[in-house]
């Protein structure tokens, strides 16, 4: 069985570095072949895609965060990443990592996730 595991996530000063990981444990194939990203969700708001990957390794961002996040994956590792630079207080969130097979328009692969909190 497929599962994605977050890690990584906790306090940062504004300004600050984070770097996420999702492990993909169950398969070997999902982050060689499939489509993956982070999103992020805070109470009382709609879960927003933050950055997103495809099988080939182009990445698309929300503008939000453009120039600071880089998301990317180590087939080797089973593992993606979301590096997040200059951090600010409006990106304290749950980040969650999905998966789907690149030919489906829905992600069907979810993470638990994992706390962001970023203080000023």
């Amino acid at each position: 069985q497929v599962q994605l595991v977050e890690s990584g996530g906790g306090s940062a000063q504004a300004g600050g570095s984070l770097r996420l990981s999702c492990l993909a444990s169950g398969s070997r194939f999902i982050t060689d072949l499939f489509c993956m990203a982070w999103f992020r969700q805070t109470p009382g708001k709609e879960r927003e895609g933050v950055a997103f990957i495809e099988s080939n390794g182009r990445t698309t961002y929300t503008d939000s965060v453009k120039g600071r996040f880089t998301i990317s994956k180590d087939k080797t590792k089973n593992t993606l990443y979301l590096q997040m630079n200059s951090l600010k207080p409006e990106d304290t969130a749950m980040y969650i990592c999905a998966a789907r097979p690149c030919w489906k328009s829905d992600f069907n692969l979810w993470g638990q996730g994992t706390e962001v909190a970023v203080s000023s």
